[in-house]
């Protein structure tokens, strides 16, 4: 397993510049870590593909039950607080957050950490790659996020000021504990 592709930028480009830079390449996915390089994204396989969007269907469905907050998927680019620029599997973020942004923040990298992260490996993912990505998550302000190990059948649960729980095997359920109260995923569905 390999981490992805990095391009060494320091600050050859703003903020601005580098959402300019993504959308005139949108047909790549780009991310950007907190030293301002750029990460190349390479596209998930069908099979990674179909276990996100069964997460982000079930994390839609519990918020359109729920009307607490707002869902978003991989392709959406968040500028944390620590300058890095990260588009998560799926994310979730509280209604009232999302409201204090202005319409040209919504439109752009939003800057902030959602309140919820999830994470997908797929065969080219390294997953001490992705556990510091989570890590990077909690220390910008997220509550709760889920690693989703496809390769080993196994979960982490993130959350903000406590050690990682592993999940040892995909007969489990997850929940959404206080952040996403009453929501539950099973993963077996991911099988």
């Amino acid at each position: 397993m390999q981490t992805p592709v990095l391009i060494k930028m320091g600050d050859l480009m703003t903020d601005e510049e580098f959402f300019t830079f993504c959308q005139l390449n949108d047909t790549l996915d780009f991310e950007r870590d907190s030293e301002r390089n750029i990460i190349c994204m390479s596209p998930t396989g069908s099979s990674t593909g179909n276990t996100i969007s069964t997460i982000l269907g079930e994390l839609y469905f519990w918020n359109k039950q729920s009307n607490l907050g707002y869902c978003f998927d991989s392709s959406t680019g968040f500028l944390m607080p620590n300058d890095a620029v990260r588009s998560p599997d799926a994310a979730w973020i509280k209604k009232e957050r999302w409201k204090k942004l202005t319409n040209e923040q919504k439109e752009k990298f939003a800057p902030l950490c959602p309140d919820f992260v999830v994470e997908v490996r797929s065969k080219t993912d390294s997953l001490a790659y992705l556990q510091d990505k989570m890590n990077e998550y909690l220390a910008n302000g997220c509550q709760l996020g889920w690693l989703i190990d496809r390769l080993e059948n196994k979960a982490y649960i993130y959350r903000l000021n406590k050690d990682v729980e592993t999940v040892e095997t995909f007969e489990s359920v997850l929940n959404g504990e206080e952040v996403l109260p009453n929501f539950v995923f099973e993963l077996k569905w991911i099988q």
